[in-house]
């Protein structure tokens, strides 16, 4: 799991599953990023394979962090089955998903290069 960030945007990358174990990762990562300010929190989720509820929880947790902290959390690369859960969820009408980082970059107009903590 890789954390990188820019003065503009800080990057979560959780690899294999947000279960229990990983939503609590994912969770700890999301608040403790919340006291600094970034405009845009990306949680790149290509290299996961699984979400289950304790995953969604931290991922809606971190939405009510982000807007809190006046910034916004941004999901990118969901791969089919966690684009389904979120399409069920409706969770989809609650996030800004991007189907890649790249895309996301490329509207946002960040640039690309994004050092690792």
């Amino acid at each position: 799991m890789a954390l990188a960030n820019n003065c503009e945007e800080i990057l979560l990358r959780p690899q294999g599953c947000l279960d229990l174990r990983g939503g609590r990762w994912l969770q700890q990562q999301l608040e403790s990023i919340a006291p600094r300010r970034y405009k845009f929190w990306v949680v790149d989720l290509s290299s996961v394979e699984f979400i289950d509820s304790s995953g969604l929880v931290a991922l809606v947790g971190g939405l009510n962090a982000a807007t809190q902290a006046g910034a916004r959390l941004i999901l990118c690369g969901l791969r089919p089955s966690a684009q389904l859960i979120f399409d069920i969820t409706q969770l989809d009408r609650v996030f800004t998903i991007f189907e890649t980082y790249e895309a996301l970059l490329a509207s946002l107009s960040i640039p690309e290069e994004v050092s690792l903590l």
